[in-house]
């Protein structure tokens, strides 16, 4: 697969000239449109125009939503797409080095372009399956210019909204003159005067400003991995410099001191939370960041991370935040003494954390994160007949506390409806599976892995 295939997913269907969905009920994540127990939503093109208890048009496509939620899709702000194929290969990792040793010092030195190409469609498709219509694509495997092109040309093919934040490898042999270049050359490529309204650019860097300017120069965001403990004492430097700003969204931020918090209040810098991954990798405490950034006037997004060791949708990143956060609550000397008091976060801020927060980590919040007239029509629809969520006796716990992605009944991004009837569309699944099986063999052969379904423990391959 050093060559690959644009073959695997059908181009959507553009949207129609006016969609109406009826009979939802609707959690717009906005206080001025409201929930509604029974509404319609009016699309026209790519573009909501109106929200209300009934709405009455004689041309428009009808989708039937009674007995469903209509909610905006959800936003992954933080997700290493080119792992796709990787998928719970080292379910009990139990450190960040862990992760490392079954994802960059294995496998990465050893993919193709097609490789990639086969994991960021993988994992994009898999995102769309489980009701998220916006992902940032945390890219740190560009290991040449062909490996970024084959990333982007997945994420184009699926349809999925992201920002692609192209990165250079963690270890092995890698095409070091691209670096940071290659970053003009995909703005010029794909993203500069291009009929293409879903996919944008960014760099993904650490605390590393010579590469900042750079992005900068092309006005591109900044996505870094930022662990807090470890890298906070960085943060008054590069803030006297004026370094950081509304440009920077920072992953993690786990163990911040709250002076950390300041700065990165004073500079706009985005933040994403990451909930699984902090306490399954055992990162620093091992405690998400959440509270410690709403207590600092920040409204992270919550993302996913990856899917190495665990699964990749939003229901059980919301339900793990829930049950941390209670815990942490619980026995608050462990995670933050007596200084704060720690809540328990509702189910519906833990949507929004999913949705609207994510929205404006990203950089979207005036295009998507919400149900509102004017913005893009990236939305879904949750079946509550289905057997495991009927009845639904609160729409927001329905969502947070109950849905699985196989209550996911429609996906469309941009007035594109690209999952209906429980199916993603437009998928050849047995041309997908191919690709997958023939990209896993060429990566457990170079790197001399041999594959255990029971293992206890990933044990590092020796080529």
């Amino acid at each position: 697969m050093t060559g690959y295939t644009r073959n695997i997913v059908a181009p959507p269907a553009s949207p129609a000239a006016r969609t109406l969905i009826r009979g939802a009920t609707v959690l717009s994540m906005d206080s001025e449109t409201g929930n509604l127990a029974h509404g319609d939503i009016l699309i026209e093109g790519s573009t909501i125009t109106s929200i209300k208890a009934h709405i009455e048009v004689d041309d428009a496509v009808v989708i039937d939503a009674s007995g469903m939620i209509a909610m905006p899709g959800m936003v992954d702000t933080h997700r290493h797409a080119w792992e796709g194929q990787l998928r719970r290969i080292n379910p009990n990792a139990q450190t960040l080095e862990d992760y490392c040793n079954a994802t960059h010092y294995s496998f990465a030195k050893f993919y193709r372009p097609g490789d990639m190409y086969i994991g960021n469609l993988l994992t994009a498709l898999g995102c769309i399956d489980a009701g998220i219509t916006t992902v940032i694509d945390n890219s740190h495997n560009s290991r040449t210019g062909a490996h970024s092109d084959a990333a982007v040309e997945a994420l184009l093919d699926t349809g999925i909204r992201s920002i692609h934040a192209c990165g250079a490898p963690v270890s092995g042999d890698w095409d070091k003159a691209h670096w940071p270049g290659n970053l003009e050359r995909l703005q010029q490529k794909y993203f500069k005067n291009a009929d293409n309204s879903l996919v944008s650019l960014a760099m993904m860097a650490q605390l590393e400003p010579e590469l900042w300017a750079e992005a900068r120069r092309l006005g591109l965001p900044i996505v870094t991995e930022f662990f807090g403990a470890d890298m906070a004492t960085e943060l008054a430097g590069l803030h006297r410099k004026g370094l950081l700003g509304p440009d920077n969204i920072f992953n993690h931020c786990t163990a911040l001191p709250d002076a950390g918090w300041q700065i990165l209040r004073e500079a706009g810098v985005r933040v994403n939370v990451c909930p699984r991954s902090d306490a399954h990798y055992g990162i620093e405490d091992g405690m998400f960041a959440m509270q410690a950034a709403l207590r600092h006037g920040i409204r992270p997004g919550l993302s996913v991370d990856n899917e190495t060791s665990y699964s990749g949708d939003m229901f059980m990143e919301m339900r793990v935040a829930f049950y941390l956060q209670r815990v942490m609550g619980m026995h608050p000397q462990r995670c933050c003494g007596s200084a704060h008091h720690l809540v328990t976060l509702p189910a519906h801020s833990l949507l929004k954390a999913a949705t609207a927060d994510g929205a404006a980590c990203a950089g979207l919040q005036d295009k998507i994160g919400s149900l509102t007239p004017g913005k893009q029509a990236d939305l879904i629809l949750i079946n509550t007949q289905d057997i495991n969520l009927y009845p639904s006796g609160n729409a927001f716990g329905t969502v947070v506390h109950a849905a699985e992605r196989s209550n996911v009944d429609t996906v469309m991004i941009g007035g594109r409806i690209v999952k209906r009837g429980g199916k993603v569309l437009g998928v050849d699944s047995e041309r997908l599976r191919a690709a997958i099986d023939e990209s896993r063999e060429h990566l457990f052969a170079a790197a001399g892995y041999r594959p255990d379904l029971f293992a206890e423990a990933f044990e590092h391959p020796q080529p």
